[in-house]
C-alpha cells in the first residue's frame, strides 16, 4: 500500500508530504495506481518548480518507494499551497477509487 502522510500546520498551511511503499495494484510497470500516484506527485512538485522558481526540499529512496517533499515558507507560499492542495484533491480521487492500494494520512 502506497501511505502519504500530509503534514498540515494548524493554519491549514501543508508543510510537507510523504509518500512510501508500494501499491501492489499490478505487476511493475503495469500498476496504474501506482503511476496515477506518482503522476500525481512528481507533476506537482515540477509545477511548484517550474511556476514559482521555488525548489522544495526532496528526498527519494533508491527504489521508488519512497518520497518526501517539505515546502519552505516563501513570498510565493500561496502559490505553491495552491499547486499542493490540487494534489491532495487527485490523491483523494485515486483513494476513493482505489482505497485498498493508496492512503492519506493527515498530520494536523
Amino acid at each position: 500500500m502506497i501511505k502519504i502522510i500530509i503534514n498540515e500546520q494548524p493554519t491549514g498551511r501543508i508543510s510537507s508530504f510523504e509518500m512510501k511503499g508500494h501499491a501492489d495494484y499490478a505487476e511493475h510497470g503495469k500498476d496504474l495506481v501506482c503511476a496515477g500516484a506518482s503522476a500525481v506527485s512528481f507533476g506537482a512538485v515540477n509545477a511548484i518548480i517550474a511556476l514559482t522558481d521555488i525548489t522544495p526540499e526532496i528526498q527519494q529512496g533508491s527504489d521508488g518507494g519512497y518520497l518526501k517533499v517539505a515546502f519552505p515558507e516563501t513570498e510565493k507560499d500561496s502559490e505553491i499551497q495552491l499547486i499542493v492542495k490540487a494534489m491532495i484533491v487527485s490523491l483523494q480521487t485515486i483513494e476513493q477509487d482505489y482505497g485498498q492500494h493508496i492512503k492519506l494520512i493527515y498530520n494536523r
